[in-house]
């Protein structure tokens, strides 16, 4: 693919409207319906969507630079809202649909929204239970399309249900359904045909676009704005790099399960409105058995579903075989196939490559927009997470640190400026909180996180991310989490895979985990070996706080939850 046409910065929205009399009538999504079969909703309908919420939005008061939320899973009309906050100038902010009550109130209070979007009555419930911390929050609009729908029965069904609405009138006077905002907008557009384009004329590359907060390990989230130069830097970037791989624009398919809430996930959103892909939606439930279906042939994933597939196609001996049974997995027309949000093991990359698809791998941060490195066709280390993008800078700390600077990282955090100071070096460098190093040839390879380094009490530095990765392949195991700071061993906390863990039962499982650690063990030095294991039940989710968005493990929340099961696996002269 030429990339040359998609090159010029510009804001989000633009990708959708600058080719919209080129691709009205195309499918941009194809959405799931209750009989099983896929709706189309076309780019002329997305465009519209965007361009009356946008226009309601401005009539509402929402003014450039105030913040305006999304509180809901994917949805066609998630995209239309996040595209709409920006078109009006507003600062989109994601909400991860899975937050607590306390956190999306953390996050809506932080942020000062004005406005958000919200769709299940599990995320009202948890609005309303932060209502009375939110005075800023002017309006709620529900993402609903049906025209009938009235905000006082919304409220009533919400109490009858036993939700606990805040017993204020503005609650009601807030409340908006989707099919109000969008007939307000069409209002708008009535009356002043060229306020839109206006409005997408007036909106500076300099001005903050979009902000996220970060997962982070410990403490409160941190808002993390980036500006639309930030974003469209590192598309570009992206974009020159990766076109080689990526079909020609209007003819992409891609799966869509990434949360939108999540970098990762509005930045396929994006790059399908720029590229014109056909993005069918998926809830992240059902993804291994839809790629067969839709036969995408973008894939972008986190290393869990990578790894899942190559499992199944890793029981052919035959190497003939195995790329069949890859092609059965995958619908057989995989062409760009990305990895992202934590590390994927060598041996599943190497698998996809024996069969005719190299899966590439990258590495950043929400603070870099995300992007700092990638691997690409023409340069790739299956050790490494790539070489910097064009507009990115890289050097080490002297404790190994991957300092970045360039036009793609932020400025700042959200009304932190301690926490902001801390995040640079004294010469401008933002600090990943990774340990790095290269190799010869110029590539990047992460060493683990620099506050999760476990110091022994013999005073051996252990990278527990390293160890918790050679667990990664094998079906037994869903999660490892190793444990020893200041100790004199380390021990571990595993949780198997649900099924497999039921069918085996509690001794055999026992004694087939025994045997998983003793072959990692066997691969490591003595003072990396875990000498014991805890086996654990209660699930690790997103909605308990013990993953995040992206499926990494909250290392410290874990350690701060299983503390007594870790330090059990300890004597009382043992650990220390």
């Amino acid at each position: 693919m030429d990339p040359s046409p998609f090159l010029e910065l510009k804001p989000a929205p633009r990708a959708i409207f600058d080719t919209l009399a080129e691709r009205r009538s195309r499918p941009r999504f194809m959405v799931p319906t209750a009989d099983g079969d896929w709706r189309a909703v076309t780019v002329g309908a997305f465009a519209a969507m965007v361009r009356e919420v946008s226009l309601a939005l401005g009539a509402l008061g929402l003014e450039p630079g105030d913040r305006a939320a999304v509180f809901a899973p994917n949805r066609v009309e998630w995209g239309a809202a996040a595209l709409a906050i920006q078109a009006a100038g507003g600062v989109l902010v994601p909400v991860y649909p899975a937050s607590t009550g306390e956190q999306a109130r953390y996050i809506l209070a932080h942020a000062d929204a004005r406005v958000v979007f919200v769709d299940t009555p599990a995320a009202l419930a948890r609005l309303f239970e932060a209502w009375d911390a939110l005075p800023a929050l002017t309006r709620v609009i529900l993402l609903e399309d049906a025209p009938g729908l009235d905000p006082a029965a919304v409220l009533h069904a919400a109490r009858a249900k036993g939700l606990s609405v805040p017993p204020f009138a503005r609650v009601e006077r807030a409340l908006m359904t989707w099919a109000q905002a969008r007939a307000l907008g069409r209002a708008v557009d009535r009356e002043e045909p060229s306020r839109f384009e206006a409005m997408l004329d007036a909106i500076a590359l300099d001005a903050t676009g979009l902000m996220l907060y970060t997962s982070g390990t410990t403490g409160n989230p941190k808002g993390v704005p980036l500006t639309h130069r930030n974003v469209g830097v590192n598309g570009r970037d992206w974009l020159t790099l990766n076109a080689p791989l990526l079909d020609e624009p209007g003819r992409g398919v891609d799966l869509l399960w990434l949360p939108m809430s999540h970098i990762f996930g509005f930045g396929e959103l994006c790059l399908g409105n720029t590229l014109g892909f056909t993005s069918y939606l998926c809830d992240p439930s059902q993804v291994l058995q839809r790629l067969p279906e839709v036969r995408p042939d973008v894939f972008m994933s986190v290393p869990a579903y990578w790894e899942k597939l190559a499992q199944g196609a890793l029981g052919e001996p035959d190497p003939s075989r195995r790329r069949e049974k890859l092609d059965a997995l995958t619908g057989g027309r995989l062409k760009f196939c990305l990895s992202g949000g934590a590390g994927l093991k060598r041996e599943v990359k190497e698998l996809f490559l024996s069969c005719g698809v190299l899966l590439i791998e990258g590495y950043g941060l929400t603070e870099t927009s995300p992007t700092l490195t990638l691997n690409r066709q023409d340069a790739y280390r299956f050790d490494a997470v790539g070489k910097a993008l064009p507009s990115v800078a890289l050097r080490l700390a002297e404790d190994g640190e991957i300092l970045a600077r360039g036009p793609s990282v932020f400025g700042g955090y959200h009304k932190d400026p301690e926490a902001t100071r801390e995040a640079f070096t004294e010469d401008g460098w933002f600090k990943t909180g990774d340990v790095g190093r290269f190799t010869d040839d110029g590539f990047l390879q992460i060493i683990d996180r620099k506050k999760d380094i476990l110091v022994t009490a013999g005073g051996k530095n252990v990278p527990p991310a390293n160890i918790e990765l050679l667990f990664r392949d094998d079906p037994l195991i869903a999660h490892v989490v190793v444990y020893g700071d200041g100790k004199r061993y380390l021990v571990a906390g595993v949780w198997p895979d649900p099924s497999r863990a039921e069918a085996l039962g509690p001794e055999a499982l026992r004694e087939a985990l025994q045997r998983s650690v003793e072959r990692v063990n066997a691969r490591l030095a003595s003072y990396e070996t875990i000498k014991r294991f805890a086996v654990l039940s209660r699930a690790l989710t997103v909605e308990d706080g013990f993953l995040t968005a992206s499926l990494k493990v909250r290392r410290r929340k874990v350690y701060e939850a299983f503390r007594e099961a870790f330090e059990g696996l300890y004597g009382p002269s043992e650990g220390s």
